[in-house]
């Protein structure tokens, strides 16, 4: 069978949603991709190998999944609306003749999803800007089988992702997202290639799987002091992890012990002196 692939155009889109009544929604999430040249950058920047699995979340009409399917061995399309999960097989079957075994379609809540029927290596996604952080934090700790993965994300999300210390968009998911992978920045995409239209600009994130840190610490011990610390950012150290530490003057003794300075500010810290202070929580 032929692997030639059709992807969406405009057209297509508006098309496929009039057929299945389908009317994007701010509560899902739901702006489509209606540019081919969008969803070839995107396939090309996940740098998808011949053998990888791929999980994709929110696959809407499946633009983006008619250019990831020739790159891959399988794909895995996570989408929690029940007409559009039934309907995307048809889409590929269409579009994609050659390439449907390669497809499957999992009904679900990527939110909640705790085992999917293969072992993904590579999420790509075009992720709903409402629950992009949850989502691709959940799915970096549920699938140790990940090797990489490219979203597409609200711009300033993104920019919150790929922060480094000292950034005036650091903060918790960038903290957060760099327990588990090494995350960068890997472009831009205008609001013009979406429909509906979104009212912001997004921007790709690129990352890279790596261990997490040793410690002896937990990771929601870990990530109990990075939500505490940014919970009010102009505050010190000693100040906002009073709570965590059952008073100032215990969390200015962690802190000490942790060897940081109790007048820190957390933007400044990086994810290695977050899990020090983990590890240097007093006894209750």
């Amino acid at each position: 069978m032929s692997s030639e692939v059709r992807l969406l155009t405009a057209r297509d889109v508006r098309e496929l949603a009039e057929q299945l009544g389908v009317r994007p929604t701010k509560r899902l999430g739901q702006n489509f991709v209606i540019d081919p040249n969008t969803v070839r950058r995107i396939a090309r920047a996940s740098h998808p190998l011949p053998d990888d699995v791929v999980v994709e979340v929110g696959p809407g009409l499946g633009s983006l999944t008619l250019a990831l399917l020739p790159h891959v061995a399988q794909l895995c399309a996570v989408e929690l609306d029940p007409v559009l999960a039934a309907a995307l097989p048809g889409t590929v079957a269409l579009h994609a003749p050659g390439l449907v075994e390669r497809l499957t379609v999992l009904q679900d809540d990527a939110l909640t999803l705790a085992s999917l029927p293969v072992d993904p290596t590579l999420f790509v996604a075009n992720l709903p800007y409402n629950v992009a952080v949850p989502v691709l934090l959940h799915l970096l700790a549920t699938f140790g089988s990940l090797r990489s993965g490219l979203v597409m994300v609200q711009a300033e999300v993104a920019d919150r992702l790929a922060a480094q210390p000292g950034s005036k968009t650091y903060g918790i998911p960038s903290v957060k997202a760099q327990w588990y992978a090494d995350v960068v920045r890997a472009g831009s995409v205008g609001r013009s290639v979406f429909w509906p239209a979104p009212n912001v600009d997004s921007g790709l994130v690129s990352f890279t799987v790596h261990r997490p840190p040793t410690t002896t610490a937990t990771r929601d011990e870990v990530f109990a002091v990075v939500d505490a610390a940014f919970a009010q950012r102009r505050k010190t150290l000693r100040a906002a992890l009073s709570g965590w530490a059952g008073s100032p003057a215990a969390a200015e003794q962690a802190l000490r012990s942790a060897g940081i300075d109790p007048g820190e500010r957390g933007e400044r810290l990086g994810l290695a002196e977050f899990v020090a202070i983990a590890e240097h929580r007093p006894a209750p």
